[in-house]
């Protein structure tokens, strides 16, 4: 009963705003670490739901022609970025030998989004339920480590918000750790890492059909529907309140609403991480997982450094 309280507790607090997105994370982890809890199936699927929901909130508080501007030019970057990952994490799978399905979900979900590519690309692949929870294991495992460490080295290099947000976006596994990292550096490293990274989750839509054709696979591919919705707040946001006043108090409402679920989703997101998923990972998709991350971000950080890529 008391892991169950001190779970609600977390929930609770992490939700009123008395602590930000990377201490939410910290705490989740510490709670997943040091505990056995029984429902990390019902916080993993409520985890998904808020994030969902958080992105769509945090597109009330967006300028349409930003989020339009972001989503073009990233869209450019976030194909050559998808590919090379893809390419890379292959090439490192069969160097170190990871189970085939292993190293495309991991693949997939470093090049891609995290956990949402791999939840969408394991039915296609018919992935059992090993390779899933090893995949998203090491995916969540250096998500985390992200979210605490890329705002450091943002400082570090002197980046603008807007340096920052597709840096972020082009080198961040999930969303949710995306928008953690853009909330914490500011409000436009926020609005751009946010529309890129939703850019680049459109990718799993014709990737997953391609694979689906080429392994002749009849697994239904899930639309992300909540990108839309995402676009259809920030067009709200932007237009109506020129003919209705009264509706920004509302949008300003919504934009805080996500903004508290989205600490929410990482604090869940932290209590999945346990003792028994770090020893189900195990060293090779690690260290594949690890290596590929490293040099993506590496290479990003490098071109956006050195001015090649800019929004």
């Amino acid at each position: 009963m008391w892991k169950k309280n001190l779970f609600y507790i977390g929930i609770i607090v992490s939700a009123s705003g008395l602590i930000g997105p990377p201490l939410a994370l910290a705490a989740g982890l510490a709670f997943g670490l040091s505990t056995v809890h029984t429902f990390h199936g019902e916080s993993r699927c409520l985890s998904k739901f808020l994030l969902q929901a958080a992105v769509v909130c945090l597109g009330f508080g967006m300028n349409l022609k930003e989020v339009v501007h972001a989503g073009a030019s990233g869209f450019m970057y976030t194909a050559i970025s998808i590919t090379f990952a893809l390419c890379l994490g292959v090439a490192l799978g069969k160097l170190l030998q990871v189970g085939k399905t292993q190293s495309l979900l991991i693949s997939f979900g470093t090049a891609i989004c995290g956990g949402s590519a791999i939840a969408a690309m394991g039915p296609v692949l018919n992935a059992n339920e090993e390779e899933m929870a090893v995949s998203l294991g090491t995916v969540f495992v250096l998500n985390s480590v992200a979210l605490l460490l890329f705002p450091l080295i943002g400082h570090l290099m002197n980046f603008s918000q807007t340096q920052f947000g597709l840096w972020s976006a082009l080198a961040i596994h999930d969303t949710s750790s995306v928008v953690g990292a853009g909330a914490k550096y500011g409000p436009t490293a926020l609005a751009v890492g946010t529309t890129v990274k939703l850019a680049r989750a459109l990718w799993i839509v014709p990737l997953a059909i391609a694979t689906a054709m080429l392994k002749k696979s009849k697994a239904k591919v899930a639309w992300p529907w909540f990108i839309l919705y995402f676009c259809f707040a920030a067009v709200a946001a932007s237009y109506l309140p020129r003919y209705m006043p009264q509706m920004v108090p509302l949008f300003s409402a919504l934009n805080r609403l996500g903004r508290a679920a989205l600490t929410v989703v990482l604090f869940l997101i932290g209590t999945g991480i346990t003792r028994e998923t770090l020893k189900e990972v195990g060293v090779r998709p690690m260290v594949q997982g690890i290596t590929l991350w490293i040099v993506v971000a590496s290479l990003s950080l490098w071109a956006i450094h050195v001015g090649w890529i800019s929004l």
